[in-house]
């Protein structure tokens, strides 16, 4: 069976990996996207014109066309737990099968929100910036976590590990997620005001959908304390840009650390990154060796389960699946 692997060969390298490769290789035919460019949906057309299965990067979109316009394609594999770029009704409705890898990126996230909060209590990004262009660093007095209030708003896999982590660094937290059950010692399960009005750090963890779109906006920035700092390592699409650069801007929160933003390949924003009580990173919470290759040994595997014609764990619309070897 032959697949095709749409990652460019830098994101081949960094967000697949050899290991990976030689086990997709071993079982079937690969494909290589070998252009530094992503495929839109006339590239991926022509490129899994002789294929079975699509094994996509997150910025591969899965676009309705896809499907109709490839008859042979079977299974559509994402290598990544996002799929909100990939219609899959219109899979559905051809008869294809839509994947998922889990997260395995759940400690590798919230050690970097743990970063994040020690940054931004601390001015190290701040003081090593002044250092790197030889100026005098201000001093600044800082805060420890120790005692301080985390609030974590969606309790999650990764909202879960995070607090497991803080409650061992002695902070208070509190968890906003109207969907969650909280029931370890410890935890105050609230509603978003509240945690939004007491916490000292809050990370937003929630799930990204119709829902949660601009859950951080005017009215929940003007909740927070002014000494406050808030986190986002879930997606862009739950804050209002606008709101938050002016909440900044004005100092009515303390400063903002994000490793996601709105634009496709989910990078921060730079009119948000640019700003001096931010810190930003280009979206490397789980840009690590272990993260990496959990999700991506996971589509091996879903593509071995695919090839013997039975649906793997990750898949989204089994019921639907016609297309089966």
């Amino acid at each position: 069976m032959k697949v095709l692997l749409t990652h460019t060969p830098q994101s081949r390298a960094q967000y697949y990996g050899e290991r990976s490769l030689n086990g997709l290789q071993a079982i079937a035919q690969v494909k290589l996207h070998e252009s530094n460019d992503a495929l839109d949906a006339a590239g991926l057309i022509e490129a899994a014109d002789d294929v079975d299965i699509i094994l996509a990067d997150r910025l591969t979109a899965g676009a309705s066309e896809i499907f109709s316009a490839l008859p042979n394609l079977r299974a559509f594999v994402r290598c990544a737990v996002d799929i909100r770029n990939i219609d899959v009704d219109a899979a559905s409705a051809a008869g294809v099968l839509v994947t998922r890898a889990g997260p395995g990126f759940v400690q590798s996230v919230a050690e970097l929100a743990v970063g994040f909060m020690v940054d931004l209590s601390r001015g190290v990004s701040r003081a090593t910036a002044d250092y790197h262009s030889q100026r005098k660093p201000e001093i600044i007095m800082g805060r420890q976590l120790a005692g301080s209030r985390l609030g974590i708003i969606g309790y999650g896999s990764i909202g879960r590990y995070l607090a497991q982590i803080a409650r061992v660094m002695s902070m208070e937290i509190l968890i906003a997620d109207p969907f969650a059950t909280v029931g370890e010692q410890g935890l105050q399960h609230v509603p978003l005001d509240d945690l939004l009005a007491r916490s000292d750090f809050v990370v937003c963890l929630a799930v990204a959908n119709e829902q949660t779109e601009n859950l951080i906006g005017q009215a929940a920035l003007a909740c927070m304390q002014k000494h406050a700092f808030f986190i986002n390592l879930s997606r862009g699409n739950l804050v209002d840009e606008a709101a938050l650069s002016a909440a900044l801007r004005e100092n009515r929160i303390a400063g903002a650390a994000m490793d996601v933003g709105r634009a496709l390949d989910q990078m921060p924003s730079p009119e948000l990154a640019k700003l001096p009580n931010v810190i930003a990173t280009p979206h490397i919470g789980g840009l690590t060796p272990p993260a990496i290759e959990s999700q991506s040994l996971e589509t091996v595997r879903q593509v071995e389960k695919i090839i013997t014609g039975e649906a793997p764990v990750g898949a989204v619309n089994a019921d639907r699946w016609m297309r089966r070897p």
